[in-house]
C-alpha cells in the first residue's frame, strides 16, 4: 500500500470509537450542500441562474437565479425540472438569449416555456410515452430553434429516439406534427450542437454504451429543417479499437472541438481534448489538442454533462481527471495546459463560460459540493450556492489518496479517518471503518468532502472509498478490467483494499462493513456472499439478480450487462452462478437493505428476495421500503431515515452506542 491516512491529534475526552458525539446530523446532509443539476450565463447582463434538488419539496429541481446579491426562483414549486430521457435524464432546462425558461416538466415530460414571475405554458403535447432532454437553445437562419433529444415509448417495450426541434410558439402543444424530427436512425442519441446550418452530435447503439464506442457527427440541415446526410468525424468502432467521443463544442463556423479516447497510436486511450476543421462536410483528420495520461471526460450516464467549455479568446478552460480532479486553462495552438489553483478536486463539471467567466460544479477536499463562478484571466473562484462547511472544518475529514496492490494490479481508493475535534478514542482501539462501493459501476470518486462522509467520521467511523477496477477517472484500461468480469474485480479490489488498510493497522479487522447503491449494491452483495473481508453490508436498492435486472432494466442498461458478464442466452450461467439470490446459502453476513418502491431500474422485487433469503439462513437482517422513491433517494424524509438507519445498523452489529439516533430492531 501507498499514501498514508493523515492523523487525529490528541483529544480532550475518550470515548469508543463509533459512539462520538457529532453535530452533524441526518437531517443536515439532507438540506446540506445543493445538488447542482446545471447552470448558464442568461441575457445581457449575464445573470447566473442554476437548478438544484430541493429535498425538503419531495426532491423537486428547482430553478433559480443570483440578482445583484439576492437569489430568487425562477421555477417555483410544485414544477420540476427533470427529464427522463435515457432513464438518468439530463439537459432539462435551458433559456432563450431574452432570459426566458425552457424546461422538462418532472411529471409529465412536457417541454414547458416560462417568462420568470408568469405561468408556464406547455410547448409540446400532453403524450403519455414521450419524453425530452438535453434541451438546447439557438439562433438559427430561419430564427430561433429548441433542439432536444425527444424518446417515445411506443407499442413496443424499446422506445424510439430522435433529435428534433420544439417550435416556441406552442404550436406543438395541440399538433404534434409541429415538431420537426431532425434526425433519428440511432439506439442512442446525445448532444445536439448546432452551428448555422449544421448540426453536430453524439450517436452509439446497443449493446455499446457511451463509453465504450460513440460516434461524433455532423449533418446539413435542409429547407425542411431535418438532416438527409451526415458524416462521421470521430469515434465509433475504428481499426485500432472502440473510441468514445463526447461533446461537440463549436469554436468557429468552420472548427469542432471535441474529447475521444482514442488508443495508441493515435491517442493515449485517455478522453483527451480534438479538433476537426470543416469545409461543408468535408473534414481534416481528427487532431489532438492535448495528448495528457488524465482524463477530460467521463461516463455519459446523464445528457448535458459538459467538461471543458471554450472561451471567446480561444482558450480552453478544462477539467483533467486522474483520480481527482483539478482545472486547467489550454491553449489550443500550442497545446500546453496551464493548472489554475482551486480547491475543487471531485465531480467537477464545466456548465457555462461568458467572457473570461466560467460556472463550475464540484467540490473539493476541503469544500463542499457547490455552485462555483470562475475568473479565467483574474484566476480568482468565489461560490455562487453552497460550497460553505456547515460546520466547523474542524469536524470535517480530509481524504488522502492511497493505492491498494490487487490481484489485477494497482486499486485506487481515498481515506477519510475518524475526525472529532471534542474526542478521541482508547489508544488501543483501532476503529471501525465503512467502505463505500460507488454505483455504475462505470463511475468513480474523488475524494471530495462530503457531508454523508463527516457523518460517520465525526462519529468514529472511518470511511474508505474504493475506485475498484471498472472506474473511470484512470483511462480505459482501468475501466475495461471490468469487462466480462462484474462481481469479480470488483469484489477482489475491494476487499483488497478493505484488508490492505487493516494490514497497515489504520482499521480493525474484524469491524469493517461495505455499503453501495445499484450497481454498487450488487458489489456489497457478492462481497459479503464471496468473501470474509467484512462484518456487515448495507445495500442501497441493490442488484441481486442478473437474470432479473436483464429482463426488468430499462433501455439505456438493457445491453450493459452484455459487456460487463456476458451476452444472454450464451452467458446464462455466468448471471446465474454470480448472483447471490442463486445461491442464497452464502448469504451469511448482516445486512441492512434500503429500496424505493417505484424503482424502474431494481424493483423492489429483487430486495425482498433477498430479504426472504436471509430471514430463511437466519441471519440478522433490516429491510426499509420508502415509499415514492425511484432509483437514488431525493426526499429529505427519506434521506434523513436511510443516514440515521445505516447508522443504527452499525452500531447494532460492530458493537458500539449510537446515542441520537432511533434503533434499528433486526429481524
Amino acid at each position: 500500500m501507498r499514501g498514508v491516512c493523515p492523523s487525529v491529534g490528541h483529544m480532550p475526552h475518550t470515548l469508543p470509537y463509533g459512539s462520538w458525539p457529532s453535530p452533524i446530523s441526518a437531517a443536515d446532509i439532507a438540506g446540506g450542500s445543493p445538488r447542482i443539476d446545471g447552470a448558464r450565463f442568461v441575457g445581457a447582463d449575464a445573470e447566473i441562474w442554476w437548478s438544484e434538488s430541493v429535498p425538503a419539496e419531495r426532491g423537486r429541481t428547482a430553478v433559480r437565479r443570483r440578482r445583484g446579491e439576492d437569489d430568487d426562483v425562477v421555477l417555483p414549486a410544485p414544477w420540476s425540472a427533470r427529464s427522463r430521457v435515457h432513464e438518468y435524464g439530463g439537459g432539462a432546462w435551458t433559456t432563450t438569449d431574452d432570459g426566458e425558461l425552457l424546461f422538462v416538466e418532472g411529471s409529465d415530460q412536457r417541454v414547458h416555456r416560462l417568462t420568470p414571475g408568469g405561468e408556464p405554458v406547455p410547448l409540446t403535447p400532453a403524450a403519455r410515452g414521450m419524453a425530452f432532454g438535453d434541451l438546447t437553445f439557438a439562433e438559427g437562419p430561419s430564427g430561433a430553434l429548441l433542439f432536444a433529444v425527444r424518446e417515445t415509448q411506443g407499442d413496443s417495450r424499446v422506445p424510439a429516439r430522435d433529435i428534433v426541434t420544439i417550435p416556441l410558439d406552442g404550436s406543438a402543444a395541440d399538433d404534434p406534427s409541429a415538431i420537426v424530427s431532425v434526425v433519428a436512425g440511432s439506439d442512442f442519441l446525445a448532444a445536439p450542437a448546432p452551428r448555422g446550418d449544421r448540426l453536430a452530435w453524439i450517436a452509439w447503439q446497443h449493446p455499446d454504451m457511451p463509453w465504450d464506442a460513440a460516434e461524433l457527427r455532423v449533418g446539413r440541415l435542409g429547407a425542411d429543417g431535418t438532416i438527409a446526410e451526415h458524416v462521421v468525424l470521430a469515434g465509433g468502432h475504428t481499426p485500432a479499437g472502440p473510441v468514445a467521443a463526447l461533446q461537440p463544442e463549436w469554436t468557429s463556423d468552420d472548427e469542432l472541438v471535441f474529447s475521444a479516447d482514442p488508443p495508441a497510436p493515435h491517442g493515449t486511450g485517455r478522453w483527451n481534448l480534438h479538433r476537426v476543421r470543416l469545409d461543408g462536410l468535408q473534414a481534416t483528420p481528427p487532431e489532438p489538442i492535448l495528448a495528457d495520461d488524465a482524463d477530460t471526460g467521463g461516463p455519459l450516464w446523464n445528457l448535458g454533462a459538459r467538461w471543458f467549455a471554450p472561451l471567446e479568446d480561444g482558450r480552453i478552460v478544462a477539467v483533467r481527471t486522474h483520480g481527482s480532479d483539478e482545472l486547467v486553462v489550454v491553449d489550443p495552438e500550442s497545446g500546453a495546459a496551464e493548472p489554475l489553483e482551486t480547491p475543487l478536486s471531485g465531480g467537477v463539471l464545466v456548465r457555462d463560460a461568458r467572457g473570461p467567466r466560467v460556472l463550475l460544479s464540484g467540490a473539493g477536499r476541503l469544500v463542499p459540493s457547490g455552485l462555483w463562478l470562475l475568473d479565467a484571466d483574474a484566476r480568482t473562484l468565489s461560490a455562487v450556492r453552497g460550497g460553505v462547511p456547515p460546520v466547523d472544518p474542524s469536524w470535517l475529514p480530509g481524504s488522502r489518496a492511497l493505492t491498494f496492490q490487487g490481484p489485477e494490479g494497482d486499486v485506487h481508493a481515498f481515506a477519510y479517518p475518524p475526525t472529532n475535534p471534542d474526542v478521541s478514542a482508547p489508544e488501543d482501539e483501532l476503529p471501525p471503518y465503512l467502505v463505500l462501493v460507488h454505483g455504475g459501476p462505470t463511475a468513480h470518486v474523488s475524494g471530495e468532502l462530503s457531508l454523508a462522509v463527516a457523518y460517520f467520521t465525526s462519529r468514529g467511523i472511518g470511511v474508505l472509498d474504493v475506485n475498484y477496477g471498472g472506474s473511470t477517472g484512470y483511462g480505459r484500461a482501468y475501466r475495461e478490467r471490468l469487462l466480462g468480469r462484474w462481481g469479480i474485480v470488483d469484489v477482489a479490489d475491494t476487499a483488497t483494499a478493505a484488508r490492505g488498510l487493516a494490514a497497515a493497522g489504520l482499521a480493525d479487522p474484524s469491524r469493517i462493513a461495505i455499503k453501495g447503491g445499484s450497481a454498487g449494491g450488487w458489489t456489497v452483495l457478492c462481497a459479503v456472499a464471496d468473501t470474509d473481508a467484512f462484518a456487515a453490508g448495507i445495500s442501497r436498492y441493490g442488484v441481486a439478480d442478473l437474470r432479473r435486472l436483464a429482463a426488468d432494466t430499462h433501455d439505456f442498461e438493457a445491453r450493459y450487462i452484455d459487456g460487463l458478464v456476458g451476452p444472454l442466452p450464451q452467458a446464462e450461467p455466468l448471471y446465474v452462478s454470480r448472483s447471490p439470490l442463486s445461491r442464497p446459502e452464502t448469504l451469511r453476513t448482516p445486512l441492512l437493505i434500503l429500496q424505493g418502491s417505484e424503482d424502474p431500474v431494481v424493483p423492489p422485487s429483487q430486495s425482498e428476495a433477498l430479504r426472504d433469503a436471509l430471514a430463511m439462513n437466519g441471519v440478522p437482517h433490516a429491510y426499509l421500503l420508502f415509499e415514492g422513491e425511484s432509483h437514488g433517494f431525493r426526499g429529505a424524509e427519506t434521506l434523513v431515515r436511510a443516514f440515521e438507519a445505516e447508522l443504527a445498523f452499525l452500531g447494532g452489529v460492530l458493537g458500539f452506542d449510537t446515542p441520537g439516533v432511533p434503533a434499528l430492531p433486526l429481524d
